[in-house]
């Protein structure tokens, strides 16, 4: 894995990971937009084992506010993150996306303008038709101000439900499980994270669409849901296949939101059979 500072249009800069750039002559690489809370390294084994299955090479970048990447801008909007990825596809000639969660929520309203040729998402966090609910952050906020961090993630954890049993546990019990976290490496990333996360949540609804708009995505576009994830990723994700004459969409068995953090030989065959066209 190589490591890179790549400047913005803005004048910003973000951190560049590549797995397997000596395979660049054979083709374009894959850019991979991560989710909200984890940073560009906790993909590291799935950019390793798709850059094995395809060939070619996988860049996955920090997204504004991780690793040595730029700041999150207090007036933080999805275009931010969108403007980000072109500057990303252009220093590294590709055309391939994926995207995870956030990252495809990103992805998706980037490729209805961006040169994107090829498109996978898995679990984006699109809203459309007010599919994704974020009525939990006043309260997410209010703890934040006060400094009751043990509780905001608590709230957080809950709002999103994708912490599999951990979300479904009662508020207090999730609030001391967070409290006994805090010093593991887990607890740490979080808690660095979680002012970037309200602002994704909020710059989500802010794009509540229609599914008719996506209508603009690439032809060839692919849509992964976990089996085990909750429901709200597929109601978006279906309208917009419907949408879609030539969208595929798959469920991975078997895995949760975190699927693509695991890497499972299932994800890694199917997106490396899609990217080889």
């Amino acid at each position: 894995m190589t490591r890179d500072i790549i400047m913005t249009q803005d004048g910003g800069h973000l951190e560049l990971l590549t797995t397997g750039g000596e395979l660049a002559a054979a083709g374009s690489g894959v850019v991979v937009v991560p989710a909200s809370m984890v940073t560009a390294t906790d993909y590291a084994r799935f950019a390793q084992k798709l850059s094995e299955a395809l060939g070619r090479p996988v860049h996955t970048f920090n997204r504004r506010g991780r690793g040595d990447s730029s700041p999150q801008p207090d007036d933080y909007t999805l275009e931010a993150d969108i403007r980000d990825l072109h500057d990303v596809m252009k220093h590294t000639s590709s055309t391939d996306v994926f995207g995870h969660s956030f990252g495809g929520a990103v992805a998706l309203h980037a490729a209805r303008t961006l040169p994107v040729e090829r498109l996978a998402v898995y679990d984006p966090a699109v809203s459309v038709n007010h599919s994704v609910k974020a009525d939990w952050t006043p309260d997410y906020e209010r703890a934040t101000a006060a400094g009751d961090y043990d509780r905001a993630l608590a709230i957080l954890i809950k709002g999103v439900e994708t912490g599999g049993a951990f979300a479904r546990m009662p508020l207090s019990m999730l609030t001391l499980a967070n409290k006994l976290a805090a010093g593991t490496p887990l607890g740490k990333q979080m808690r660095e994270l979680m002012t970037c996360g309200v602002r994704e949540i909020k710059a989500v609804i802010a794009a509540d669409m229609p599914a008719e708009p996506f209508v603009e995505l690439p032809l060839e576009t692919l849509i992964v849901v976990g089996e085990k994830s909750p429901a709200y990723f597929g109601v978006a994700c279906g309208q917009i296949h419907d949408i879609l004459s030539g969208s595929s969409y798959t469920i991975l068995p078997g895995y949760g939101h975190d699927g693509p953090n695991k890497a499972p030989d299932k994800l890694i065959s199917e997106l490396s059979e899609f990217f080889s066209g």
